[in-house]
């Protein structure tokens, strides 16, 4: 699984992760909170919580509006 992340500035894109390098952070720091794009769809981040909740952590998710267009979104996902 691929996820893109958060973008920076608005004209950049902010990358991607993988699912293997998440859980690579996640060993080394115990726990992170990540901020994926809005365009990633919902169910892969779904997914995403689903497979940490499935090894016995925590992880939560919630969209975070930064300004008042309706497009102005991303998405916070806090591992545990």
């Amino acid at each position: 699984m691929e996820l893109k992340l958060a973008r920076k500035e608005p004209d950049k894109s902010g990358g991607t992760i993988t699912l293997e390098k998440i859980e690579q952070e996640i060993k080394k720091a115990g726990q992170k909170i990540f901020y994926f794009d809005r365009e990633n769809q919902h169910k892969d981040l779904i997914a995403l919580i689903e497979h940490f909740e499935s090894n016995g952590m925590s992880a939560y998710l919630r969209t975070v509006k930064y300004g008042l267009d309706d497009n102005e979104y991303m998405y916070e996902v806090h591992i545990l």
